[in-house]
C-alpha cells in the first residue's frame, strides 16, 4: 500500500472515509476483498506471497468497526530481507480486541522486528470514544530514514490526512496533490454511500513530479519519477489495487476495490454491511 488518503471525523455522515492505492510487483500472488473463513468478522485484501510470519493484509475492516492499513517506508538501504512480513500487524489489529493505544504498548517491543512501516489503526465500536492512532517503526532524522526506539501514542485529531511511503503527511508530490482533490470530493459526498467513482478518479491519477519536487529515497531518479505518481503503471510494478472505505454514523459501511494488472482492470467488487457486536476471534499465531 503506497498511498492512504483518509479523513478522520471530518464528515457530517462519516466518521472515516478512506481511499488508498496498493502498489506492489504484479507477479506477487494476492487475493481481493473478502470476508475471510478463519476470521469471518474481518473483510480484506489477502497477501498470499510466500513470507516469513503469518500472511497478512494491507487494509482490512471489520463488522465491529476496526480498521488497519499499511504502508511500507522507503528505505532501501537498510531493508532486511529476512525480516518478517509487515501485514500481519494490520491482521493482529484486526482479529485481536485491543484498542489502537493498547495494541502499540502491547507489540512494540516487536516492532523491530519488521522493516520500516506505519501502520493507521481505527475503532469505531464505540460511537463515544471513538479514536484513531498512526505508528511507525522509523522516524525522519533530516533527509535520513532511522528505525525508532520509542513509540509514543499518536491518536489522530480530526482531519484530511495523506500517508504515503514516508512519515504521515510527509509532504511528497503526490500526497499534497492527492490530498487536496481527496478533500474535495468529500465535500461533494452526499453521505448516502453513493458515488464511490468520485473517490476512484482521485486515485487514478497518473501524473507524475517534476524532477525538482522528487524525494530523494535511494532509489534512481527513473524509479523515484515513477513512483512518484499516485497510480503507478510501469511492465513489472504498479498500483494493483484501489480501496475506498466509507463508514455512516449509523454503522453502514460500504467496501469498494477496482483491481489492476499490467494491461489495466481485472477486478472490481462492493461490500457493504452493517456494524454488530464482536463475535470473537482469536489473534493468528
Amino acid at each position: 500500500m503506497c498511498l492512504i488518503l483518509f479523513a478522520w471525523k471530518s464528515h457530517p455522515d462519516y466518521p472515516l472515509v478512506v481511499a488508498a492505492n496498493r502498489d506492489e510487483f504484479y507477479e506477487r500472488n494476492t487475493e481481493g476483498i473478502a470476508w475471510w473463513p478463519e476470521y469471518p468478522h474481518i473483510l480484506a485484501g489477502r497477501d498470499r506471497a510466500d513470507v516469513l510470519g503469518s500472511p497478512g493484509t494491507w487494509l482490512g475492516f471489520t463488522k465491529t468497526g476496526r480498521f488497519a492499513a499499511l504502508t511500507n517506508v522507503r528505505a532501501p538501504s537498510e531493508k532486511n530481507p529476512d525480516a518478517r512480513t509487515r501485514g500481519e500487524l494490520a491482521l493482529r489489529y484486526l482479529a485481536g480486541d485491543h484498542q489502537p493505544g493498547a495494541f502499540i504498548d502491547e507489540h512494540a517491543k516487536r516492532f523491530d522486528q519488521y522493516n520500516g512501516f506505519n501502520l493507521l489503526m481505527a475503532d469505531l465500536s464505540d460511537p463515544n470514544n471513538a479514536q484513531m492512532h498512526w505508528v511507525s517503526n522509523r522516524l525522519m532524522m533530516g533527509q535520513n530514514i532511522r528505525p525508532r526506539k520509542v513509540f509514543p501514542k499518536t491518536a489522530l485529531d480530526a482531519g484530511v490526512y495523506g500517508l504515503s511511503n514516508a512519515m504521515l503527511d510527509t509532504p511528497w508530490p503526490k500526497v499534497n496533490h492527492r490530498v487536496a482533490a481527496f478533500a474535495q470530493a468529500l465535500a461533494m459526498d452526499s453521505g448516502e454511500l453513493k458515488n464511490a467513482d468520485h473517490y476512484l478518479r482521485v486515485l487514478a491519477d497518473t501524473h507524475e513530479a517534476n524532477p525538482q519536487e522528487l524525494p530523494n529515497t535511494g532509489v534512481n531518479k527513473d524509479w523515484e519519477k515513477a513512483l512518484s505518481a499516485a497510480f503507478i503503471r510501469t511492465p513489472s510494478y504498479g498500483t494493483r489495487s484501489s480501496t475506498i472505505l466509507r463508514v455512516r454514523k449509523d454503522g453502514q459501511f460500504e467496501m469498494v476495490e477496482r483491481r489492476f494488472d499490467a494491461n489495466g482492470t481485472v477486478g472490481h467488487d462492493v461490500v457493504t454491511g452493517a456494524l454488530s457486536t464482536s463475535p470473537g476471534s482469536n489473534l493468528p499465531a
